[in-house]
């Protein structure tokens, strides 16, 4: 879809923007110098630019990483020539790849969104599920105390055959689960595809997206003729530019088997309420908050299983 933050490869948390997008890899990256250049890399992350190109840390600094990607991870050894882009230090000490040229100051505003870490704290609800001003665009407070209990963000114990990473999502509980470590999970109420739209199988996170641009297909279009005056021409075709009037919410991760788009995204939404009901095209959407927060854990290139 969105063209301008495509994500690739890394297990990002950024995208677009004015200091390109960076991301949040959650698997282990090589702790000492990959490729042999110098210091060693500072916090066992991989970051990543909106035009995919891709970044470790050293010594506080950003510089270039052009070796091979497997799974996620940087493979050691495998960088084919030393930085030829000038790194950075992080603005105020928060995380930042160097400055791309031409970025509007929306996109900008993105890549600085989506570095934001995790939620690890305990589960608070009025506090996790309150309104977020400090994003791209404002997220109104999702009114927790109205919802079912089973589609609210828990912690749980989890003990089947999935590695740490995966990603589970069960249409029929209308549920997301989050494989983490030491047998345990993060799961998440989610909707899905009604009758007609339903899907199952294992796919990849291709990519990941802060407020990304929606490029509704040709057939939605003309199953459902209220969308044409809604999009507006964009820099990949007609679609609904990145915001709070957005069906894609605040984030996106873009899911693809093989080498081929499966036109399936997880990503946030306009309408909380229908979290629990099988309402979407086959997407999966969740609360924008649980969008977020699983956005700043998956890595790109994890797997996800929607069982049938």
């Amino acid at each position: 879809m969105s063209a301008p933050i495509r994500l690739l490869l890394a297990g990002f948390a950024a995208l677009a923007v004015a200091p390109p997008a960076l991301a949040q890899n959650r698997g282990p990256v090589a702790a000492a110098g990959i490729d042999g250049y110098g210091a060693p890399v500072d916090d066992q992350q991989l970051y990543q630019d909106q035009n995919g190109a891709l970044y470790l840390k050293r010594g506080g600094r950003y510089v270039p990483y052009t070796g091979r990607m497997d799974y996620g991870r940087p493979v050691p050894g495998t960088e084919v020539a030393p930085p030829a882009r000038t790194a950075v230090e992080p603005p105020g000490g928060t995380a930042a790849a160097p400055p791309v040229e031409g970025l509007s100051p929306i996109e900008a505003a993105k890549a600085k969104a989506v570095i934001r870490a995790p939620d690890n704290g305990p589960i608070d609800y009025a506090r996790i599920y309150g309104p977020i001003n400090d994003d791209v665009f404002p997220i109104s407070a999702f009114n927790y105390k109205k919802t079912n209990p089973a589609f609210l963000r828990q912690e749980i114990a989890y003990h089947g055959p999935y590695e740490p990473g995966t990603i589970i999502v069960d249409p029929r509980a209308h549920q997301l689960t989050l494989v983490e470590e030491n047998g345990r999970a993060r799961r998440y109420g989610v909707g899905v595809g009604k009758q007609g739209f339903s899907w199952s199988g294992s796919a990849t996170v291709n990519s990941k997206q802060a407020w990304p641009d929606w490029y509704p297909p040709k057939e939605m279009i003309a199953r459902r003729p209220d969308l044409a005056g809604q999009v507006d021409k964009l820099q990949s075709g007609l679609g609904v530019p990145g915001g709070n009037r957005n069906p894609l919410g605040a984030r996106a991760m873009y899911l693809w088997q093989g080498n081929k788009d499966t036109l399936f995204r997880i990503h946030g939404t306009t309408e909380p309420e229908t979290i629990g009901r099988s309402v979407s095209s086959g997407c999966i959407r969740m609360i924008n908050q649980d969008a977020i927060d699983l956005f700043s854990r998956v890595n790109v290139g994890a797997k996800v299983v929607v069982l049938n």
